[in-house]
């Protein structure tokens, strides 16, 4: 296992730096990179992935490239409008509800995106920040830039199926479904419009396909924030689901200042490639952590084992 540190070119979830673990297996290679905030029991699904991309590998693709939409962290307009022109892609994720900003920031940045794109779509993202109330009214001014979705307007399954009746704009469900003790939830109480899966979080490729197939939303595939070897599983879901009707979230690579595969998972033309991934011994070791931060993934690999 081998532990790596790359920074990112923007602040993003609260983190400058992103970390993780990268070992490869008979299948191929596998990344492990739960969240330091994460405890260990819920870093178990994480390592489950991580197994099946080492040791079974995934199913076979019904396609051979997966469209994908860019990510814009919270920052300011012109940045914001910089991510998206330079990212060829015809849909934005735009980050919204940012601890220490304001409704006001986020229609600045919307906005930006809105004028970048054109005719393209645009969804935003909450993470789950608002209280119902609050998402019903931020919504009533941000659906003016013709939004495709709102994901995670609010925390829990019963406020999502709240601003879903209350809003026009359609809902996705993202830490509703991975973070939950029963992922079908948010079907049962009609919550949401769309399912966003993560490989990941969720356990693997075939544990994502299973809730999608009993979940019975259309889904959006996203991203961890992992280098072009976490990526890759992410591209393997979304190319083995019968039907992929929205762009996915998996063009995050381009947020990391450096890369560990010398032909890094981004995309040409708003699409990604189906393929698998192979780091560069080169640039393996120029992204490999320093022996504290090793230590540190090192005993928290042995700790979530333990509880697995």
């Amino acid at each position: 296992m081998i532990t790596y540190s790359i920074g990112l070119k923007n602040k993003f979830r609260g983190i400058t730096v992103r970390e993780g673990m990268l070992y490869e297996g008979p299948a191929g290679w596998a990344e492990w990179s739960p969240f330091l905030d994460y405890d260990d029991a819920t870093c178990v699904s994480w390592l489950r992935a991580a197994r099946e991309a080492a040791e079974e590998g995934w199913p076979a693709p019904v396609r051979d490239r997966v469209p994908v939409n860019c990510t814009v962290p919270a920052v300011g307009p012109e940045r914001a409008a910089e991510i998206v022109r330079a990212s060829g892609c015809s849909t934005a994720k735009v980050k919204v509800a940012e601890p220490g900003q304001t409704l006001a920031d986020d229609l600045e940045r919307v906005e930006a995106v809105r004028d970048a794109i054109g005719g393209g779509q645009v969804r935003i993202d909450a993470n789950g920040l608002w209280s119902v109330d609050q998402a019903v009214q931020n919504l009533k001014q941000l659906q003016r830039f013709d939004l495709e979705y709102v994901e995670q307007p609010c925390a829990t399954v019963e406020e999502l199926a709240d601003v879903r009746r209350r809003t026009d704009v359609p809902v996705a469900a993202d830490e509703s479904i991975r973070r939950a003790e029963d992922p079908l939830r948010v079907k049962k109480l009609d919550a949401a419009d769309i399912a966003v899966l993560k490989v990941q979080p969720i356990g693997g490729v075939r544990a994502c396909l299973e809730i999608a197939e009993q979940i019975g939303l259309p889904v959006v595939v996203s991203s961890a924030l992992e280098t072009s070897v976490g990526i890759a599983a992410g591209v393997a879901l979304a190319a083995a689901l019968p039907e992929l009707p929205y762009a996915c979230g998996l063009a995050t690579v381009s947020m990391f200042t450096q890369e560990v595969v010398a032909e890094p998972l981004l995309p040409t033309n708003g699409f990604l490639p189906v393929r698998s991934v192979v780091p560069d011994p080169l640039l393996l070791e120029a992204a490999r952590a320093d022996a504290d931060r090793t230590k540190v993934w090192e005993e928290r690999l042995s700790r979530v084992r333990s509880a697995g």
